[in-house]
């Protein structure tokens, strides 16, 4: 993963929350030309992401380079298993050892989330998606770590693609009427429109948006809705959306939806399990 300026900025600003004017317990107790190894452990099974941002985090506190040893985007159920290593300065390595490890941890754990919804809807043709539900400041970084998990990035905010919602579609008259608005504002964007039921589909399919958002409905309902926007000659791209889970998620796929989005995937993922020891 490429680390540009904003990210070195987070990692900047992570430190610095951390660390303040200094690490008071290291340099009262650890001689200052101590040098260590550190190594980093996977200790549960799941998907490792984000050691290209750790390594900024112990170049940034002058800790040496961060040698990976493994793939990241690959599920991996033998563990304990080394990820990484890092030898320098060991005042330098324990600066960096919380703020690293909260970013692996955080973003190996959304990861593996979507891995594991991934991998509950193989074979059924739909895409998991993710949403705009993220840690302010950590999109770009959590919906990387969606992709490394085998999901979908939706868009990345408000400026990348139309997303007609019902509030939207409230002020603008109908779903109808706001995808029209759409289309003539801003022809060069996709257009996709939140629909509640079957007359909102209608609707949306009226106006030739290009993608629907199923919003709430049942597998039931999912399934007529898929059935009359299929029967509609030149389709949109449908998505399933809300209280969608582990449980559900593999029925509602298949219901012939294309996308299936769960903001899980970053709100609510749990952080995956790695630690750092230090070798002097």
């Amino acid at each position: 993963m490429e680390i540009d300026a904003d990210t070195r900025e987070l990692v900047a600003r992570a430190l610095l929350e951390d660390l303040g004017p200094g690490d008071v317990t290291a340099e009262a107790v650890v001689p200052e030309d101590a040098q260590g190894r550190a190594t980093i452990t996977q200790k549960e099974p799941g998907v490792v992401f984000g050691l290209d941002v750790a390594a900024e985090v112990f170049g940034q506190t002058g800790a040496g380079e961060l040698e990976a040893r493994a793939e990241e985007g690959e599920w991996r159920d033998e563990v304990p298993a080394t990820v990484a290593n890092v030898a320098g300065p060991a005042r330098a390595l324990l600066a960096a050892e919380r703020t690293a490890l909260n970013f692996v941890c955080h973003l190996s754990g959304v990861a593996t989330l979507t891995a594991t919804f991934v991998g509950r809807v193989e074979l059924t043709g739909a895409k998991v998606l993710d949403t705009r539900k993220t840690m302010p400041g950590l999109r770009a970084l959590e919906k990387a770590a969606v992709a490394a998990g085998g999901g979908t990035n939706h868009r990345m905010g408000l400026y990348d693609a139309i997303l007609i919602k019902e509030n939207h579609a409230a002020i603008a008259g109908g779903v109808g009427e706001a995808v029209r608005r759409a289309r003539e504002a801003r022809p060069e964007l996709p257009v996709e429109v939140e629909c509640r039921d079957l007359e909102e589909v209608g609707q949306g399919l009226e106006a030739g948006a290009d993608r629907l958002l199923l919003d709430n409905m049942s597998p039931v309902e999912l399934r007529e809705a898929v059935a009359v926007a299929r029967g509609s000659g030149d389709s949109p791209e449908l998505e399933a959306s809300g209280r969608i889970d582990l449980v559900n998620v593999r029925e509602i796929a298949e219901t012939g939806v294309d996308y299936v989005s769960v903001g899980a995937l970053t709100h609510s993922a749990p952080a995956l399990d790695l630690s750092m020891t230090l070798d002097i």
